[in-house]
């Protein structure tokens, strides 16, 4: 059976309770008695713990079972819920997201090792301040005989079709550090050749290792004994294997039992109906993925959305009989019916969008866990404070975002928050507070990261950036504050004085700016001194379908998004100014820069008219006035990306398809200004 065509499955619900997991661990931290956490993390490894085991992920299947045994004892208060004890649950947490991960990306487990944390947490379990060796019930491993009806049933279906019955009893050696783990790669081996239709002590105990060094079972298999055998002696760790063939005792005992058939006929009845039973809980092994198996990118989808589109899809087949049946005769009717269509493709759009659209909340989710690391490893109190996880967003951005968000956020804490001791110096609460939120503003979702630390020192960042050589000394004197911020996002440049594992290497801002304009987002920076820093980014709702503004230049149509346009205006050709070989205006009280097109895309140099029609664009705070020949008009694009070699062509972000079936390029606003 071919399991591939369920990993898509498998990797979302894997993500969904590991996520779940990480939320309650984070919580358990704060409350370590609170029984109900330890209950729903439980549930949740031991849900994955079922999942791998079906895919055959054994490593995944092996962790989580030994978690389960560690968040056993802790609900029975056999372990004490102590930092170290949490930190290992944690720990097997990042060792499942790594095998996950792997998965993804080649449809493997992959060679991450998890033995030292499995050790670590027998270890945990059995030294002298844990728990003691689990109690096994006093019906020893060793099978006492009694076998029940299901199993009478069992052997005669069996015996119909030829199978053999076999009791075989395993031994561990003692020197075996994980013997729940050597039974669960037993029942493994014999559920590919078998059916194991008993096992003493039950499934539950020896899953959850209440049993001595041996256990017995009845398997029912068309192998021989020897075959059995071999398969069972290529398993390490077991020290003797016996197996004895019982067809004629069940025979004996069954007629035995003849005399009571008649009371249980009911139950046997029932019984008949299903012949055969799995272990409980122990999963089967499935068959070998094919390696290098990609998984694709999947979005959950509310049914009510996919309901709308199908009714729209339905709507958009019967105006096309209608075109269909009008022809040309009729005009009037052919308008109705394309304003009909219009009307519908709006609503097609919207709903593709909607479907499209997956909460922010998927990257934030991820982040208090990591604020948790690097305030203990920094020694630091921090509180994140989350809103706006429902903002919903193009799942593109959602893939792309994470990134750049990880790098402010590493920032804030390492360079932004202050230690304990200095906040308490400046009369501020030991604990630092994070602020995280999203919202939608038009056609954009921003995204804030607010700290209350020292802020960002101006002079040390033009005293780091003259010794960098990125400006000399008489520029880094007539800069604003604003200018000497964006120093931030030259590449390569960091006023941190110690490296560290945190930040400090150099790399951070400027690849969150080239990342973030990469989706044709913008992010700004607001600071003050010793009240601290607040980074806005601005993303697009979609990447896909925009409104954007067409224009003319030298012959050719451009598209300019819409959600980069302040206003449209014109200009005097004798108001503007030449500052610094930059062409300007005095723009409603402010100084407004003024961006020749023709000149920037490598057109023939025009000279401007009297009146000149500008475009005024903004990115961020910025602002600046293109230069246009004409304009055409607003238009919904479908945005086409360059292809390969035209990439990183500078100052275009894509081209659309015009009705006409002209081609237009779409101008990246966020490079030319």
């Amino acid at each position: 059976m071919d399991m591939n065509q369920y990993l898509d499955i498998f990797i979302e619900e894997s993500r969904e309770h590991l996520q779940h997991m990480n939320d309650s661990l984070l919580q358990l931290e704060e409350n370590p008695k609170q029984k109900d956490l330890l209950d729903e993390i439980f549930r949740v490894a031991h849900t994955i713990k079922g999942m791998s085991g079906t895919m055959g992920f054994t490593n995944i299947a092996t962790l989580t079972h030994e978690m389960e045994n560690l968040l056993d004892a802790l609900r029975d208060g056999e372990v004490e819920p102590t930092e170290e004890i949490i930190d290992i649950i944690f720990r097997c947490f990042d060792s499942l997201d790594e095998y996950i991960n792997n998965i993804i990306e080649t449809g493997e487990e992959g060679e991450h090792d998890s033995t030292k944390l499995v050790s670590e947490i027998y270890n945990s379990l059995h030294n002298d301040g844990g728990v003691k060796e689990t109690e096994v019930s006093e019906n020893k491993s060793k099978d006492d005989g009694s076998l029940d009806e299901y199993v009478f049933h069992a052997y005669e279906l069996a015996k119909e079709k030829g199978l053999n019955t076999y009791r075989i009893h395993i031994e561990i050696d003692k020197e075996c550090l994980l013997k729940t783990v050597r039974a669960f790669i037993v029942f493994n081996e014999l559920e590919q050749i078998g059916e194991v239709i008993q096992s003493n002590p039950p499934a539950e105990d020896i899953e959850d290792g209440k049993f001595d060094m041996d256990f017995s079972l009845i398997l029912i298999t068309s192998r021989s004994k020897d075959e059995i055998s071999e398969e069972l002696n290529s398993i390490s760790e077991l020290e003797k294997v016996t197996i004895d063939d019982i067809s004629n005792e069940i025979a004996e005992k069954i007629e035995e039992n003849e005399g009571k058939e008649e009371e249980n006929e009911e139950k046997n009845e029932k019984k008949n109906e299903s012949p055969t039973e799995e272990v409980k809980n122990v999963p089967k092994q499935a068959p070998k993925k094919s390696s290098g198996a990609r998984v694709g990118k999947t979005v959950r989808v509310d049914i009510d959305r996919l309901d709308n589109l199908m009714n729209l899809v339905s709507e958009l087949i019967i105006i096309k009989t209608r075109l269909e049946d009008t022809g040309n005769n009729d005009k009037s009717n052919m308008t109705e019916a394309i304003e009909y269509l219009e009307r519908i493709t709006t609503s097609l759009h919207d709903a593709v969008m909607k479907v499209r659209m997956v909460p922010i909340e998927r990257v934030f989710n991820r982040f208090p866990r990591m604020i948790r690391d690097l305030t203990k490893e920094l020694g630091k109190e921090i509180k994140l404070v989350m809103s706006g996880e429902d903002t919903e967003v193009d799942r593109t951005i959602i893939d792309e975002i994470g990134e750049p968000l990880i790098h402010i956020l590493r920032n804030s804490i390492d360079h932004g928050i202050e230690n304990p001791e200095v906040r308490k110096q400046a009369g501020k609460d030991e604990e630092g507070r994070l602020d995280l939120k999203a919202y939608p503003d038009g056609n954009s979702v921003v995204i804030e990261i607010d700290d209350d630390g020292a802020g960002i020192d101006t002079e040390k960042i033009k005293g780091t950036a003259v010794k960098k050589g990125l400006i000399t000394e008489s520029q880094s004197q007539d800069m604003s504050h604003e200018e000497a911020v964006e120093l931030l996002f030259h590449a390569g440049f960091s006023t941190a004085e110690v490296v560290s594992d945190v930040s400090g290497r150099g790399v951070g801002l400027d690849v969150v700016r080239t990342k973030i304009e990469s989706i044709s987002g913008n992010v700004e920076i607001k600071t003050e001194m010793g009240v601290g820093t607040k980074f806005i980014i601005r993303l697009p709702l979609t990447l896909a379908i925009i409104q954007a503004l067409l224009i003319n230049l030298a012959g050719e149509i451009y598209a300019i998004p819409l959600s980069s346009i302040s206003e449209i205006t014109t200009i005097n050709k004798d108001d503007i100014r030449n500052v610094q070989n930059q062409k300007v205006i005095l723009f409603r009280g402010k100084t407004l820069q003024i961006i020749e097109l023709s000149k920037i895309l490598g057109m023939e140099d025009v000279e401007l008219g009297q009146e000149t029609t500008i475009v005024v664009v903004r990115k961020g705070e910025k602002e600046a006035g293109l230069v246009v020949d004409g304009l055409v008009g607003q238009q919904e694009i479908v945005i086409k990306s360059l292809g390969k070699f035209l990439l990183d062509t500078p100052y275009l972000s894509g081209a659309t398809i015009l009705g006409n079936g002209r081609i237009s390029l779409i101008l990246d606003i966020n490079s030319l200004i």
